[in-house]
């Protein structure tokens, strides 16, 4: 194992204060959120089981970058919206693009800055139509 990787590797948790793993040794049960939702879970309440720390080149974030770990034994399905709770995020995404001056829907969520759509903030002319 390398130096690095012997860095991050404290499976006892005294180093960190929870277990902690280099990038791709943690135990297989041991899912990041987003490996969770893959799997159509979600973490149910229990708390952060362990870490994976690995050392990152990023130009814009570089250091020790960290991901929390959930045990896929205690994770709960996910749950689905109910059919009102879908019509209010249609009528909210609505809104969102409906223009407050011309009062049509523009197609895509208006810019904020904007606060009206291109075509009544640029005039029809400057604003090419979206190809179909």
């Amino acid at each position: 194992m390398s130096r690095i990787r012997a860095t991050f590797f404290d499976p006892t948790g005294n180093r960190y204060g929870i277990p902690t793993y280099p990038w791709r040794i943690a135990p297989p049960h041991l899912l990041t959120l987003r490996q969770l939702a893959a799997r159509g879970l979600r973490p149910g309440g229990q708390d952060v089981q362990a870490q994976v720390m690995w050392r990152s080149h990023r130009h814009g974030a570089p250091g020790v970058r960290v991901a929390f770990l959930y045990d896929v034994r205690f994770a709960l399905p996910k749950r689905t919206a109910t059919p009102r709770q879908l019509a209010a995020l249609a009528k909210a995404n609505a809104a969102r693009r409906t223009c407050p001056d011309c009062r049509k829907d523009a197609g895509y969520v208006l810019p904020r800055h904007l606060g009206t759509c291109l075509n009544c903030a640029y005039g029809p002319e400057t604003v090419e139509p979206l190809a179909a």
